[in-house]
């Protein structure tokens, strides 16, 4: 299991680690470049894959492409409503998700990539456009997450960046697990 696993039923008592990690991840990177440079990195990764290979999962169990690409434009979708509750409100309650359900009951692998990446790269414009015109004191304001405590704006910001890099090498490795796979025909 890898260590960016973070499973709804052990959130809380996994999330310490799992920041840790995300975080050590993005390291000295600029989190808001990490966050722009998303959608054209994400692009250039499924480039030229077929159908076959984007709904392939890279192991029995595992996510496929197009629904790792669909968790992002979700988590987007997330992080969007969270981060303006933080900058709007005083110490907002955060919920947290189970993703694999989300992934299950909202039909993950569904809608097609091109569709899947439209979406991602204008949620992503404008949240990436509300941080850059985000004050240092803004940035500083807190919400109440459910299962990780209190978190800032700039902490939201970090913590999706680390979640973009994850996300990014997730990709590249099932891209690679799919494009040495045998066919299973489709275009």
């Amino acid at each position: 299991m890898s260590k960016f696993t973070n499973p709804a039923g052990r959130a809380s008592g996994a999330s310490a680690q799992y920041i840790r990690d995300l975080l050590e991840l993005l390291g000295n990177q600029d989190p808001v470049a990490v966050q722009r440079g998303l959608v054209l990195a994400v692009g250039a990764i499924i480039e030229g894959l077929t159908t076959a290979q984007l709904t392939q999962p890279e192991a029995p169990g595992k996510w496929s492409m197009l629904q790792v690409l669909e968790h992002l434009t979700d988590q987007e979708l997330v992080n969007s409503y969270r981060l303006r509750s933080v900058i709007a409100e005083d110490e907002p309650e955060l919920r947290g998700y189970d993703q694999d359900r989300w992934a299950q009951r909202l039909h993950y692998g569904a809608v097609d990539a091109s569709t899947l990446l439209e979406e991602l790269a204008v949620l992503r414009r404008r949240n990436v456009r509300l941080l850059e015109r985000l004050t240092p004191a803004e940035l500083e304001r807190v919400g109440r997450h459910a299962e990780r405590g209190r978190e800032s704006a700039a902490r939201i910001c970090a913590l999706t960046a680390g979640h973009d890099l994850v996300h990014r090498q997730q990709l590249a490795r099932i891209r690679a697990a799919v494009s040495h796979a045998p066919s299973t025909g489709g275009t």
